[in-house]
């Protein structure tokens, strides 16, 4: 008797068993790439003007740098010229002097520009974000990001009637028997000139990244270390700069990535006044030797070289960020 009711209660079990199996919902099928495209038709039909642009004019020219392995002459064609191998790859393995110079002031001043340009944004917004008054900040803000919406030319024009020869600093100083200071046309002090330049014209708006990393922190964590006692510079470094670190790591690779390219316009308007010696950098070098003096195949080796190197960087440094815990520019 008690092993037919241990088997009714194990058949019972096992029929209940069987019938919430039953109940569960079946998986969702995975959607094919028709039907995904059908169902989202209207955003990819907004989203085709802006891939046309990028393919016209940013990956279908990726093709010309074949022109690196050729002798090429613009009369014959990119498909007439003939090939010449690694002829034109010459000036980069066999440290060609121009090259050579190019490179060191293209490093010289990433490094200037990372070291010093780079943690101003984030300090501009540790401060700004530590203002009571609404209405201040947004003033402070919009003065500060105000210079990234002019172009290099009224930039550089600024900066010559400001700190030039003749301009409103030195004709201060003539008009008071002071002796004058030569920072416009001063090759000796060019690169820190140029930095203080983009760090004028950007910092204000490399600050809005970090101001909205700093408005998604929990406010209770700031009141938690408030509570324990925690001074204001305990709070910035204990809970603040954590919580821009992801951001800081991710402009950081993408910094990486643009660091053999160092502001092409900003340095070709200012390059007549100090000399290709201390101006010349890799942007200005393929456009000095490709354009104006025709040596069309080197110009485009460095170029390939530089982007290749600015890729291998980015990858180099988003695997590093994956080994430290940080999500990167993409996920693992």
């Amino acid at each position: 008797m008690q092993t037919s009711r241990a088997a009714g209660a194990s058949s019972s079990t096992t029929s209940h068993g069987t019938n919430a199996t039953a109940a569960e919902p079946p998986p969702p099928r995975r959607m094919s790439l028709r039907q995904r495209v059908r169902r989202d038709r209207v955003l990819l039909l907004a989203a085709l003007p802006g891939i046309t642009l990028l393919l016209v004019f940013q990956y279908l020219p990726l093709l010309g740098n074949v022109i690196a392995f050729k002798d090429y002459q613009p009369y014959l064609g990119i498909n007439g010229s003939p090939w010449a191998g690694l002829r034109d790859f010459a000036v980069i393995f066999n440290g060609d002097p121009a090259f050579v110079n190019a490179l060191e002031n293209t490093v010289e001043i990433t490094l200037l520009q990372v070291l010093v340009a780079f943690p101003v944004p984030i300090a501009l917004a540790l401060m700004l974000d530590s203002l009571v008054s609404e209405r201040v900040k947004r003033i402070v803000q919009s003065v500060l990001y105000l210079p990234h919406f002019l172009s290099w030319v009224i930039v550089v024009a600024i900066f010559q009637q400001t700190l030039g020869d003749a301009g409103l600093l030195n004709t201060f100083l003539r008009g008071h028997d002071l002796a004058t200071v030569h920072v416009v046309g001063n090759a000796t002090v060019f690169k820190e000139m140029i930095t203080a330049q983009a760090l004028w014209k950007d910092a204000g708006w490399s600050m809005i990244l970090f101001l909205a990393a700093l408005s998604r922190i929990d406010p209770g964590l700031y009141e938690a270390a408030a509570v324990d006692g925690a001074s204001h510079w305990r709070r910035v470094w204990h809970v603040s700069l954590p919580g821009l670190r992801g951001i800081i790591v991710l402009l950081l690779i993408l910094r990486l990535g643009e660091s053999l390219t160092v502001g092409f316009e900003q340095i070709v308007l200012q390059q007549g006044g100090v000399g290709i010696d201390a101006s010349e950098v890799l942007d200005t070098y393929v456009f000095n030797n490709g354009i104006q003096q025709g040596d069309w195949g080197a110009a485009a080796a460095v170029g390939l070289v530089k982007g290749a190197v600015g890729l291998l960087l980015v990858l180099g440094a988003n695997k590093v960020a994956h080994r430290l815990g940080e999500q990167g520019i993409y996920q693992r």
